[in-house]
Parts: structure tokens; C-alpha cells; sequence
């Protein structure tokens, strides 16, 4: 699985993203189970659930050939994890 985060906003506007391929990882099972509550989340919230908020960040979350759109502070405790993880981890 290919994960890729993408997060925009805040409050210099930076962009940033990243991206971490799980095949192979011994920890595969892991990113397959927080991806798929990922995407639990975002069809019972509505993928544009999260309000822009003045400076907060947005975030894009490609999972394969699924994106799902988030923002602080809506965040789900799986998309806080996930982002933190692709973000440290992909870059």
C-alpha cells in the first residue's frame, strides 16, 4: 500500500508532504489497519467535514488510489496518527 500525506495552510503556508510504500514492512499489517480507519472515518464525517480554520493546516491522505481531505482540528485520532507517522517516516 502507498500512503501519501500532503499538508497545506498554516500559518508561514508551507507545504509539505510525503509518502511511504508499506509493502514489504514488517510492520505492514499496522499502516494497513490505521489506513483503513482512515477511510472509516472519512465516509462517516463526509471527506469535507473539517471547516477551514484561519491558519490551521489541511491535509490530503492518498491511500493507493483513495484521498481522503481532513483538517485541524477535526482530526481524528487515526488521521492525527497516520499524518504524524507518513510525515516523520517519508521524509
Amino acid at each position: 500500500m502507498r500512503i501519501r500525506v500532503r499538508r497545506t495552510g498554516g500559518f508561514a503556508g508551507i507545504e509539505r508532504s510525503a509518502e511511504v510504500d508499506t509493502s514489504g514492512r514488517p510492520d505492514a499489517g499496522e499502516w494497513h489497519t490505521l489506513a483503513v480507519t482512515v477511510l472509516a472515518d472519512a465516509a462517516a464525517d463526509g471527506e469535507e467535514a473539517a471547516g477551514d480554520v484561519p491558519d490551521g493546516f489541511r491535509y490530503e491522505i492518498t491511500l493507493d488510489d483513495r484521498t481522503v481531505r481532513c483538517g485541524d482540528p477535526r482530526l481524528t485520532d487515526a488521521q492525527r496518527t497516520l499524518v504524524t507517522r507518513v510525515l516523520k517516516e517519508g521524509a
